[in-house]
């Protein structure tokens, strides 16, 4: 098995390119970024309102192998286009199909790219409806080899009903991998919150990505007697967190 060096090594002119293309226009601006966790186990969580976008991000921004559960649909390249043009048609309405012919060439490069170079990033590809469990339990496996994985929530998009439209109630997932290694295996796995604004303006629209990386939190800090109340605990001050951080992007940037 490669060290985490030489997987950084291996992966990094991939994930360079990948970033090139999907943050195309975007440019970062990042606060905290001290708070990353540096080597070990790692779960970085956080609003999801940029689709691809969002993981892209991360990916510029950890200075270290990171690994995502990815849709399926990004790894097929038919699956790709369409979801880009729902994209485009969600925030610029008719407009969008006008700018989906007008950066077809670019869209091109970008599909291609994309659907033969994600599977080299540390991706897990998995049906979102129907293989979360699955999922969580493959999270479990990297974090237990000492990997950084990403657990983001929401569905790539800004949920104009939902009370918080830029961050959605957290699943339990997380909370979930942290009480399991937490008991089971002895490891505290320290978890990363994220707050992400700007990733929802379409692709290669020019404009500011701000990310706000607060202090990695630990499930031994909310155990309760029960497991559930645990779960429920974890993942809501979780949710709290990331919403106070987005709120001080909002506040004082």
């Amino acid at each position: 098995m490669p060290t985490f060096e030489e997987e950084f090594l291996r992966l990094r002119p991939t994930v360079a390119k990948i970033t090139s293309f999907t943050l195309m226009g975007k440019k970062l601006v990042v606060k905290g970024k001290e708070n990353i966790v540096q080597l070990g186990p790692n779960i970085i969580v956080g609003n999801h309102i940029g689709n691809i976008k969002d993981v892209a991000t991360l990916l510029e921004i950890v200075p270290r192998p990171i690994f995502f559960v990815a849709n399926q649909m990004l790894f097929d390249k038919k699956e790709l286009n369409f979801l880009i043009r729902k994209h485009l048609k969600r925030y610029l309405r008719d407009f969008g199909l006008a700018v989906d012919l007008l950066v077809k060439p670019v869209k091109t490069i970008f599909v291609n790219f994309v659907t033969e170079n994600i599977s080299k990033v540390g991706t897990i590809p998995v049906d979102l409806y129907q293989g979360k469990k699955q999922a969580v339990k493959k999270c479990q496996e990297y974090l237990e080899k000492g990997r950084a994985i990403i657990a983001l929530q929401g569905r790539g998009r800004i949920m104009k009903r939902d009370p918080h439209p830029y961050v959605p109630e957290f699943r339990k997932g997380a909370s979930i991998m942290s009480y399991n290694l937490y008991m089971e295996k002895g490891i505290s796995v320290p978890v990363t919150p994220v707050a992400f604004y700007g990733t929802h303006k379409p692709f290669v629209t020019p404009s500011k990505v701000k990310v706000n990386v607060g202090e990695p939190m630990f499930i031994a800090d909310y155990l309760e007697k029960s497991f559930v109340d645990t779960i429920q605990r974890f993942r809501i001050a979780m949710e709290e967190r990331v919403k106070s951080l987005f709120h001080e992007i909002l506040k004082s940037w």
